[in-house]
């Protein structure tokens, strides 16, 4: 595929921002507080993640059982969501930066796309500018009723991945792209999901105090903490300024890490 057909090149950046949504741009993740809230509970969600670590159950199977526990009508859960979900306070910023510098922004998110766009339009008081964009998985009904009804929708998956949406497959084309042409590629997430995007990019943001970063070190991911997007916006000024190479920033971010800076 050529780089005048992939989307985020349109606008010929020297460097593309692909981030997870929960947890790393929202302060919690919206899934896990819907289910807990509205779902079954915390106690039973946490049984799910366990036998996906375990590899007994598939995170799609598991992510489908747990949000098929939430009876709540799809706008009233959105409602919930914008009344109780915080954005990382410096997100903004970023957010405003990249579209000066042309740096797109893409949100991979094992969400869903209606509520990661009414929580963009809540947080920055308005529909997002082109420049960010939201590759997630869909909303649909459940037996032919009306997602507005109780007990009336189903997530709809990305692809037939065990995750449900395969993060690295939107990354692929743009790092196959030949030097010269390839932008940078930075990737900011906190979850285990987030590893097979990360691999796709030339440096990532893990969240600290995450188990993230014990793949990272394990899978030999580039890697720099992040507590904040403050840290993320500086260091990508950086990068895209040419003042430290990625190479650098994960040598450091290695080196922190050895010095016990993931500790929370």
């Amino acid at each position: 595929m050529s780089a005048s057909t992939l989307p985020y090149m349109k606008t010929s950046p020297k460097l593309i921002f692909f981030t997870d949504f929960d947890g790393t741009i929202t302060l919690e993740d919206s899934n896990d507080a819907m289910i807990d809230n509205l779902g079954y509970g915390q106690a039973k969600r946490r049984q799910g993640n366990l036998a996906v670590l375990e590899g007994t159950m598939s995170f799609r199977d598991a992510f489908r059982d747990m949000l098929d526990s939430i009876k709540t009508p799809y706008n009233e859960c959105i409602e919930y969501l914008k009344k109780n979900m915080k954005l990382d306070p410096h997100f903004v910023e970023f957010y405003k930066w990249s579209k000066e510098n042309n740096v797109p922004i893409v949100v991979l998110s094992s969400g869903m796309v209606p509520v990661i766009s009414a929580l963009f339009e809540e947080f920055l008081g308005g529909k997002p500018d082109d420049h960010l964009y939201i590759v997630a998985n869909e909303v649909e009904g459940r037996d032919g009723k009306d997602i507005n009804t109780e007990g009336g929708w189903q997530i709809k998956y990305h692809d037939d991945s065990h995750f449900g949406h395969d993060k690295s497959l939107e990354i692929k084309p743009y790092a196959a792209l030949p030097d010269g042409v390839r932008p940078t590629l930075l990737y900011a997430g906190d979850g285990v999901s987030d590893l097979s995007a990360a691999a796709e990019t030339d440096l990532l943001f893990a969240k600290k105090g995450k188990d993230l970063v014990t793949f990272c070190e394990r899978e030999k991911i580039p890697f720099t903490l992040f507590e904040s997007w403050e840290t993320i916006l500086a260091t990508t000024k950086d990068i895209l300024g040419g003042k430290v190479s990625v190479k650098t920033v994960a040598q450091d971010g290695l080196e922190a890490v050895h010095q016990g800076a993931n500790k929370v």
